[in-house]
C-alpha cells in the first residue's frame, strides 16, 4: 500500500492510532471513571452511536494510508465489546499495519486471550495499580481483588501475547506500592510502566500535588535496583525506559506531567463515537462518524483527516499549569482511551 506521509504544524508525523471501541467499563477507577460520576444511571453511548467494526476498518485503512503503523484498541474496557477477535482480525489483515495491541484491565483475558492472539493481536497492556487486594478494590471502585487480573496476565502470557503492566501512581493512594510492583514485574519478567497521574477529563479531581513524578519513582527504585538507561526503539516512543542491570527486563515511565514529550507525539485518537482527537487532553474532537454515514467517499474522508492533522499544533503538556488544568475542557478518558 502506497502511503502519503503527513505532518502537523510542528513537523510531527502521524504514526499511531488509538481506537476506543466502547465507553463502558467493568471497573470504576478513581483516575478514569470515578463511581460517583459514572454511577448506575450514567448515560453511556447507545450501540447506534458506536462505530461498527466495518466503519472502524474503513477508517483504519485510510489512517494507515496516511502513515499510521501502529494501532492500539482501548475503551473503556475494550473486551466488553462483543466479538473483539473479529475486529482484531479485520485490522491485522490491513496491508501496511506493523503493530496492533490492546489496553485492558485484564479481567476478561482468560476468556479471550487465545482467540485474540489467533486473530492477530500482538500484545496487551494490562492495568494494575496495586498488589494489595483491599487497596486495589478501592482504586477500581468495584472491590475486585488482584487475583482476576493476575489470571488475565497468565492467560495472555500462555497465549503468546506480549505483556506490559500499567500502573498509575497517585500520591497518598498507592505510592507505597511502587517497589512491590517493581519486584513483582521483575520477578515475573514483565515490562512495567509507571504512569504519572494525569489530568485527563474533568471528573477525576486532578491536583498537581497528587502527582508522583518520574524522578521521585526513579530515585526510589534506585535504592533497591541497579538501573541502566535504554535507548528509544523508535521516534515518538512515549516511555522513558531503563533495564534492571544483568537482566532483559525493563521498566518505563510515562512522564506527561513532569517531562513532556509533546515534541515527538505522533498519536491520533478515534473516540468510541467516531470523533478524531489530536491530543489526549483535547475537549473538542472532529466528527468522522456522521460525515461517513452521510455518504462521504474515502477520498473525502482522507482529505478531512489530512486537513485535521496538518492543522494540529497541540502541545498541552508543554503548556500545562495548575490553572489551565483546572479550567480547560477535556474529553473523558473512557471515550478516547489512554
Amino acid at each position: 500500500m502506497a502511503k502519503t506521509i503527513i505532518k502537523d504544524k510542528l513537523n510531527r508525523p502521524l504514526r499511531d492510532l488509538r481506537i476506543s471501541v466502547i465507553d463502558r467499563c467493568n471497573f470504576r477507577c478513581q483516575y478514569c471513571m470515578p463511581a460517583e460520576i459514572f454511577g448506575p444511571d450514567f448515560a453511556f453511548l447507545p450501540k447506534s452511536e458506536l462505530l461498527s467494526y466495518e466503519e472502524i476498518e474503513r477508517l483504519a485503512k485510510i489512517f494507515i494510508s496516511l502513515g499510521v503503523e501502529k494501532i492500539r484498541l482501548t475503551g473503556g474496557e475494550p473486551l466488553m465489546r462483543k466479538d473483539m477477535p473479529k475486529l482484531v482480525k479485520m485490522l491485522s489483515d490491513i496491508e501496511g499495519l506493523k503493530d496492533i495491541g490492546l489496553t485492558t484491565n485484564g479481567v476478561l483475558l482468560p476468556k479471550h486471550a487465545k482467540d485474540l492472539k489467533e486473530a492477530g493481536l500482538l500484545r496487551v497492556n494490562i492495568s494494575l495499580d496495586s498488589l494489595d487486594d483491599e487497596l486495589f478494590g478501592q482504586i477500581n471502585g468495584r472491590n475486585v481483588g488482584v487475583k482476576p487480573v493476575i489470571k488475565g496476565i497468565e492467560a495472555a502470557k500462555e497465549a503468546g501475547l506480549g505483556v506490559k503492566i500499567n500502573m498509575v501512581v497517585k500520591k497518598g493512594l498507592n505510592d507505597s506500592e511502587i517497589v512491590p510492583m517493581a519486584k513483582f514485574c521483575k520477578d515475573n519478567g514483565l515490562q512495567l510502566r509507571f504512569i504519572e497521574y494525569m489530568d485527563v477529563g474533568s471528573t477525576n479531581g486532578w491536583k498537581m500535588d497528587e502527582v508522583v513524578t518520574k524522578k521521585e519513582i526513579y530515585e526510589l527504585l534506585k535504592e533497591h535496583y541497579l538501573l541502566e538507561p535504554v535507548d528509544p526503539d523508535y521516534f515518538g516512543e512515549v516511555a522513558k525506559r531503563y533495564r534492571y542491570k544483568g537482566t532483559d527486563v525493563d521498566v518505563g515511565f510515562i512522564t506527561s506531567v513532569s517531562e513532556s514529550f509533546c515534541s515527538s507525539c505522533t498519536r491520533s485518537r478515534l473516540s468510541a463515537n467516531g470523533q478524531i482527537f489530536t491530543c489526549l487532553f483535547n475537549g473538542e474532537g472532529h466528527d468522522l462518524k456522521e460525515f461517513m454515514r452521510k455518504g462521504a467517499t474515502d477520498e473525502e474522508i482522507t482529505d478531512r483527516i489530512i486537513k485535521i492533522w496538518n492543522g494540529r499544533k497541540d502541545r498541552y503538556s508543554d503548556e500545562r499549569t495548575e490553572e489551565t488544568a483546572a479550567n480547560r475542557k477535556k474529553i473523558e478518558m473512557s471515550y478516547i482511551g489512554g
